[in-house]
């Protein structure tokens, strides 16, 4: 029984293989002339039949080479490549285009789909974003290429949309370090510098009030775990951020929280004075201490 079952799928292929090798694609792709196959291509390519399409014009490339039909079976193979989502092969295509054939009528679109082939394969933003900023740097080049083109708007919306993921991804990194900083006391080093990096690449963002708050709450546990030497200084720079914070955002649902660690930084620096001053008079006293033994004898 399994014998027979098994004789029935290898009949079935090897029908299918018999009627596919009868096909008229594959009769044109077997004996052909170029100028058929061009012509069989456009029209798969006009039907949005991607597949057979590229695999011809694949095929054509290097035989059309020097001819005038060249430039848009490269062209539209890279069309082919992109709309199978092949986005980095046809990005690779589209920049070779626009390379070779640079006073092209489609040079410019060839260098917009270049970099619209590296934004359509950006990760999510938890991944690396290497692709990301590739992307980005291949649609300010365009943009600044082509000023008054068409693609502009589009090109413009998705950097703005690449900035997102980017911004997103230091947030959650700067986050993470907060996060995790009641285990380990370089974390809230790496958190407040994390949040002044972001800061300063993201000035605009939605997330940094409530990072503005974060920095004054891990340079505030810094100072609290922190050795008594470094403890006033860390203070200080825990009353100098939420100082800039209240500045800034002096109606945030944060801002009696940071208020409070102001305070309690304010007291503790007090008591770290006056530890100092009662330590500076121990060391003046011992200081002295000899001369007066030496004066009674």
């Amino acid at each position: 029984m399994q014998q027979r079952h098994f004789g029935k799928i290898l009949l079935g292929i090897c029908v299918m293989f018999l009627l596919g090798s009868c096909s008229p694609f594959a009769k044109l792709q077997k004996s052909g002339s170029d100028d058929q196959k061009y012509k069989g291509a456009l029209e798969y390519y006009a039907k949005r039949d991607w597949y057979r399409a590229g695999l011809l014009f694949e095929e054509l490339i290097p035989v059309l080479k020097g001819s005038n039909e060249s430039e848009m079976a490269q062209f539209y193979y890279a069309y082919t490549q992109f709309h199978q989502q092949q986005y980095l092969l046809s990005a690779t295509l589209f920049k070779k285009f626009y390379e070779t054939f640079a006073r092209s009528d489609y040079a410019q679109e060839a260098m917009y789909m270049y970099a619209y082939s590296l934004y359509k394969d950006t990760p999510s933003f938890n991944l690396d974003q290497s692709n990301t900023l590739t992307a980005t740097s291949a649609l300010q080049d365009f943009i600044n290429a082509y000023p008054d083109s068409k693609y502009k708007e589009d090109a413009t919306k998705q950097i703005l949309e690449l900035r997102g993921k980017l911004e997103r991804k230091a947030y959650e990194k700067a986050l993470l370090y907060y996060k995790t900083s009641g285990f380990n006391i370089a974390a809230y080093k790496s958190a407040v510098v994390a949040i002044n990096n972001f800061q300063k690449e993201f000035p605009d963002s939605e997330y940094n009030e409530e990072l503005a708050f974060k920095k004054v709450d891990a340079e505030f546990s810094l100072a609290q775990n922190s050795l008594e030497t470094k403890q006033k200084e860390r203070y200080q720079e825990a009353i100098s951020y939420h100082q800039a914070f209240v500045d800034k955002y002096p109606n945030s649902k944060y801002v009696k929280q940071s208020e409070k660690m102001y305070e309690t930084s304010q007291k503790e620096i007090e008591r770290l004075d006056k530890l100092e001053q009662e330590r500076e008079k121990e060391r003046e006293k011992h200081k002295n201490q000899p001369a007066k033994v030496t004066a009674a004898n």
